[in-house]
């Protein structure tokens, strides 16, 4: 295999998130919901027999140092391997979004390189790598939505019916540390998975039946350790979508109102999705909104439902939710 083209690298969306902690080396301990998007980044790989690593822009210029770069020397590192790549970015997803566009190329990369150079690495040892990289990482490799936990690295696979979002990206990046050093951060009053995932699905040593969800092979050592996850069953996996729409506690973002005090943009945004369709949220720790487009008696999306009129210098898409990511499959679990 010479090259790989068009390998995608989606955007993600929290449907809530929850700060319940604090580690003791500062990073904050977050439950969330992951879900994937249809709006996604391109790249395209060609093998290199000389070891060298290029990264080639396809639109505005990367940090010199971006992601995809340290994902592929990393993988370059660890497996020994002595070939190269050339790695062209088609950079669609706005950056300082909160939608894991860097996180999400960084995983593509390790999906595209470890297929392209020969090393059928299984996910349980490319996982490790993702968080090494980020957080977020590890979950772009499991390739499915997910109830996360922890720094991002703790992924339950899980079941959401499809649906539409609309996506508004105001003009403005808000930098993480900001977020997270504000006075208006507070840790959640209860954890969402006592509310959303009630503990009656298969127990410890049991073997989940088919079709329930199945843990994502953890990325760090404690994670890999760990044998007394609770597996979610149908009934569980059915529930969330409904209990997101109706319970208004769950729906929150924990970085919103840190995200809305630093730029009166996010404000905006947020008061611009209300309008038009309803509700409205950020994603992660911003800049970007959704809402989650309802159709008749909010049963079903609208596919063609179009945004508002946008500022100059923001962007927006109405986008649909994906059940898994494209490249699943692409490492064995």
């Amino acid at each position: 295999m010479q090259a790989l083209y068009d390998v995608p690298a989606p955007a993600k969306l929290n449907l809530f998130l929850h700060v319940v902690g604090k580690r003791p080396d500062g990073y904050h301990l977050l439950e969330s919901v992951f879900v994937l998007v249809d709006w996604a980044d391109t790249l395209h790989f060609e093998r290199r027999h000389d070891g060298l690593l290029q990264r080639h822009d396809r639109g505005d210029a990367l940090p010199p140092d971006d992601l995809c770069l340290r994902a592929a020397r990393l993988l370059q590192r660890e497996s020994g391997c002595g070939l190269g790549a050339d790695l062209h970015i088609e950079k669609r997803l706005p950056s300082g979004a909160g939608m894991g566009g860097g996180s999400s190329d960084a995983a593509s990369t390790l999906l595209a390189l470890n297929r392209l150079w020969g090393l059928h690495w299984p996910l349980s040892r490319l996982l490790p790598l993702g968080l090494k990289l980020g957080a977020d990482v590890p979950f772009f490799l499991g390739g499915r939505n997910a109830f996360v936990q922890g720094i991002g690295e703790d992924l339950t696979p899980i079941a959401l019916p499809e649906r539409t979002f609309a996506i508004v990206k105001p003009d403005v990046s808000i930098p993480t540390k900001e977020i997270f050093s504000s006075p208006l951060l507070q840790r959640s009053e209860s954890l969402a998975i006592v509310a959303v995932f009630p503990e009656h699905g298969s127990k410890k040593g049991t073997e989940p039946s088919e079709g329930n969800s199945k843990n994502v092979a953890a990325a760090s050592q404690n994670a890999k350790n760990s044998a007394s996850r609770v597996e979610l069953n149908a009934e569980s996996c059915a529930r969330i979508a409904g209990f997101l729409e109706i319970e208004k506690n769950s729906s929150r973002n924990d970085l919103q109102k840190p995200a809305e005090q630093y730029s009166s943009q996010v404000t905006q945004a947020l008061a611009l999705l209300e309008s038009r369709f309803g509700n409205s949220r950020m994603t992660g720790s911003g800049s970007a909104v959704f809402a989650t487009v309802q159709g008749k008696n909010g049963m079903s999306s609208q596919p063609m439902a179009t945004l508002p009129e946008l500022p100059p210098g923001w962007v927006g898409k109405v986008c649909r939710s994906l059940v898994q990511h494209p490249l699943r499959g692409w490492a064995e679990d």
